[in-house]
């Protein structure tokens, strides 16, 4: 049985993944202000993004070089959407080469604090910032020319582009990661993102989407009987949490000790999931 969902109907902001390491971070980041965020696959097209309630796109961070032979890239479309778009480390070399900026490997790889100055009209992003601050960075690539209509908005002695912005298409890009503690107005950098340029309300909280899946499996499920296979992970369980709280005695879950597991998982399973009546 297939559930109906409607996360198409949330205010979103959506990530498209590139492979970072701080990817979920960035998408829990969105979530703790009150906005819901989903990591999508870079290979999305516009027009389901379209679909979609999306405020805004983060193109995220990743491994790869956007001058690589393999390189990621987005449907170009997207750019033409007519929503906010923050690129961040590898996202702002992909909005660079996009636009007809160039991007050229550094001597070498950059990793851990860095300071940076914002310039004297930093712009949206940084709106209500600090002046010079610390950030985080992790990157091989630079911003070597600006895209034509773009204007440096951060910079410091090591990478003369160290952020961007395009205010006429409301599109930005970020050499450092905000989604990360070490960068010390990240929080609030991404605050001017999401509310200031995507004008997202910030209503969404874990209780409204719980809410909206529970009685989706109601409206779905109806009087029918749900068998789930339950191995006692998160997503398993997350999903038996849901079933138990919406159908209730209608949901029968089945754990299977393959003779595989760790030494007691099997026991230690079945006691975390009698003890929380799942």
């Amino acid at each position: 049985m297939t559930l109906k969902t409607n996360i198409n109907e949330l205010e979103k902001i959506a990530i498209l993944d590139f492979g970072g390491q701080f990817n979920q971070v960035l998408a829990r980041r969105i979530r703790e202000l009150g906005v819901y965020s989903e990591l999508l696959p870079h290979t999305i097209s516009a027009e389901k993004l379209r679909e979609q309630s999306v405020k805004g796109v983060i193109l995220s961070g990743g491994p790869k070089s956007v001058n690589d032979r393999d390189a990621y890239s987005i449907d170009p479309r997207i750019f033409e959407m007519g929503v906010p778009i923050l690129g961040i480390d590898y996202g702002m070399h992909l909005i660079t080469k996009h636009f007809g900026g160039s991007v050229e490997k550094h001597t070498f790889q950059h990793l851990g604090n860095r300071s940076v100055s914002l310039s004297e009209e930093a712009g949206l992003l940084f709106n209500e910032l600090t002046q010079n601050q610390s950030v985080w960075v992790s990157h091989t690539d630079q911003v070597t020319s600006l895209p034509k209509k773009f204007k440096v908005t951060a910079s410091n002695d090591e990478y003369p582009v160290m952020a961007f912005e395009n205010s006429e298409a409301t599109i930005f890009g970020l050499q450092f990661h905000p989604e990360v503690s070490h960068t010390e107005q990240g929080t609030q950098l991404l605050e001017n993102f999401v509310f200031n340029s995507c004008q997202a309300s910030g209503n969404w909280s874990m209780t409204h989407f719980i809410e909206k899946e529970v009685a989706t499996i109601r409206e779905t499920v109806g009087d029918k009987k749900v068998l789930l296979a339950l191995s006692g992970g998160v997503d398993s369980s997350v999903v038996g949490v849901l079933l138990n709280k919406a159908i209730g005695n209608q949901l029968t879950c089945i754990f299977v000790d393959h003779g595989l597991l760790r030494k007691d998982e099997g026991d230690q399973v079945m006691n975390s999931l009698f003890a929380n009546s799942v």
